[in-house]
């Protein structure tokens, strides 16, 4: 449970059904993968961290045009667009929180579904864990890099129809869906954080980098 997020518990009927991680349903796919990135920001890494602290600014200009939606003191419940596969579309949704740093280490974690939409249990399962680390460099100008690491792992139930096609399909077009949805997203993101960034500290930014996934 994430103490900081103050919406209702659920009903105790949903708490004893099970979620998707632990569904024996046949039905239920999961899909995991982990990826790494930088951002460089050209300011102490002191400078970098109070920007960061503050994310009820930057998270929300950043995340657009995604829906944002404040879920809590440090929460968000984000709704990332439309993705699909072999003709089966889902909208994901998903709850977040910023942990406060420690030791120049942020880390950003999954909100139970339960605890802002609890229908979508039934649908998928998401889990979320991010961590950015600040590394002040040593050089004639400000450099500090920002590098983060991300372990996703999600949970979909298929339409039964798609049970039909090989297994390895299944699991290797669902991989490489998951990749394609981070890929746009954290990489947009990324961008995003590092512009605004240096835009709202009148910094020149640098140029963007090539992907590291």
């Amino acid at each position: 449970m994430i103490s900081s997020v103050t919406n209702p518990l659920p009903e105790s009927s949903e708490l004893l059904q099970p979620s998707l991680r632990h569904s024996h349903d046949g039905r239920v796919r999961c899909y995991s993968s982990q990826f790494a990135d930088l951002m460089e920001m050209r300011a102490p890494a002191q400078l970098v961290g109070a920007y960061l602290d503050r994310h009820e600014g930057w998270f929300r200009r950043c995340a657009a045009p995604m829906q944002v939606n404040a879920l809590g003191r440090n929460g968000y419940v984000l709704t990332l667009g439309r993705f699909g596969n072999f003709g089966f579309e889902v909208e994901p949704t998903i709850g977040l929180e910023l942990l406060p740093q420690s030791a120049g280490v942020y880390r950003i974690c999954t909100v139970p579904p339960e605890q802002f939409q609890p229908g979508l249990r039934d649908l998928y399962d998401v889990e979320f864990n991010a961590a950015l680390r600040l590394e002040e460099q040593s050089a004639d100008a400000p450099l500090t890099e920002v590098r983060w690491e991300l372990d996703l792992s999600v949970w979909i139930k298929l339409p039964s129809v798609i049970g039909l096609l090989p297994e390895s399909l299944v699991q290797s077009s669902g991989d490489h869906l998951l990749r394609q949805i981070v890929r746009q997203i954290s990489r947009k993101l990324t961008w995003k954080v590092q512009e605004d960034f240096h835009a709202t500290h009148n910094l020149e930014c640098p140029p963007r980098r090539r992907a590291q996934f």
